[in-house]
């Protein structure tokens, strides 16, 4: 099944939103084997909403919309869609129930035009949306399926995982299976050339690679009769990656590198604390986005400059002095200095140059040294950045700090 998604919204192509839902269908459609051939964006123009779904159709078998689905004048979209399938516009009872009930419960007076929301193609069934007033609805005619759900994300991935997923899966006359392996330390052309024997040729299992911020993740999807018979088949592929690639992969289930280092060291009993300059609080942030992170991590420290870095952490002015703030030494008397005041088994620290001014001749911007305590030692290492922009840098130096940890943990 070949499948267009269509953004509808002006606020899309002004550039005053940032069109997430493209991205997130298409990655559900990949998982279920449904090829997406086309991104389309419309604004809330009813003519041109009309020759996108011309277009779409010549190639495509089902088209997804987001957005147009709402109470005022611009949302056209199911308007749009009648006309183009010869529907008539009417009204769900059972839904312009719910949409008063809506407005009841909520205190608020229901205006006219809301009545709108509750209207559908004739054919259509309507999709849920308990997260507002505009339900969403799929309409299978003429060979053609149309499924059309609201724009806010908040209300479109629940309807696409609840509602529209299961109707797709049910659709399916064979079993899809994907594992995502996640890689370190290998770029995406070099990874390719080491697994070429097995993606040269390939008919299923299939790999792909896609190249993330400083890392890189391998698909690996079979298609097959059975669920059974595709997990056995990527299962097979994914031992055969792993002996050819056992040095670069430290997931092969798509956990993220944080998640994999808190686990490791909920599994080890450990604790983690760190120290942090140029990336000002990020691997914290990082830290903190994983659920049950509290079980190991005990505290960050921004020491952003000399004095603080004296104060919270013990480091030597001489040090400072000799080898400055950007250094290995330095690095390391922070991740010493944090242990004693957190007693955490593992101390990670960071200080560089994040630019885009700073730097020295031996240590330009996008510099920066990793230091980490564990098991009883302190060491420190130098990094730097290619094409150094100040976000570029310090998400590297966070993505080093999580890798030091791994490693040293591995």
């Amino acid at each position: 099944m070949k499948c267009t998604v269509l953004t509808v919204g002006t606020e899309i192509l002004f550039g005053s939103i940032v069109n997430t839902n493209s991205v997130f269908i298409s990655q559900q459609l990949q998982e279920l084997g449904i090829d997406v051939m086309y991104h389309m964006s419309v604004g809330d123009n009813p003519v041109r909403l009309k020759e996108m779904l011309a277009h779409a159709y010549l190639d495509c078998d089902m088209v997804i919309t987001t957005g147009g689905l709402g109470p005022t004048q611009d949302d056209l979209t199911k308007e749009m869609i009648c006309e183009y399938f010869g529907e008539r516009n009417i009204e769900f009872p059972e839904e312009m129930r719910k949409v008063e009930a809506f407005f009841e419960k909520s205190g608020r007076k229901m205006t006219e035009n809301n009545r709108k929301q509750a209207f559908f193609p004739e054919h259509a069934e309507t999709l849920a949306n308990p997260n507002g007033t505009a339900p969403g609805f799929w309409l299978n005619k003429n060979g053609k399926i149309i499924i059309s759900m609201p724009g806010p994300p908040s209300e479109m991935r629940p309807m696409m995982v609840n509602e529209v997923r299961p109707r797709l899966l049910a659709m399916q006359d064979a079993a899809l299976y994907s594992r995502n392996i996640m890689t370190y330390d290998i770029g995406e052309s070099a990874l390719e050339t080491e697994l070429l024997e097995f993606i040269d040729g390939q008919t299923d299992p299939t790999l792909a690679t896609y190249a993330g911020t400083f890392q890189c993740k391998l698909r690996i999807t079979s298609k097959r009769k059975t669920l059974k018979e595709a997990q056995a088949a990527v299962d097979d592929m994914t031992s055969r990656v792993c002996a050819k690639i056992p040095d670069n992969i430290y997931s092969i289930d798509g956990e993220e590198l944080p998640a994999v280092v808190l686990r490791m060291l909920k599994e080890k009993g450990l604790t983690l604390s760190a120290c942090e300059s140029c990336t000002g609080g990020m691997f914290a942030a990082a830290v903190t986005d994983v659920p049950g992170a509290s079980e190991v991590f005990d505290r960050s420290l921004v020491t952003y400059t000399e004095r603080a870095k004296m104060e919270e952490l013990g480091v030597s002015p001489k040090t400072l002095e000799e080898f400055s703030a950007v250094s290995a030494r330095t690095a390391e008397e922070m991740a010493e200095g944090l242990h004693r005041a957190s007693g955490s088994d593992v101390c990670v620290s960071v200080t560089g140059y994040a630019g885009p001014t700073g730097g020295t001749e031996e240590d330009p911007v996008g510099t920066f040294y990793v230091g980490l305590y564990h098991d009883g030692r302190c060491t420190a290492q130098r990094f730097t950045t290619r094409r150094p922009t100040r976000m570029r840098v310090r998400e590297y130096a966070v993505l080093q700090m999580f890798l030091r940890i791994y490693k040293a943990l591995k």
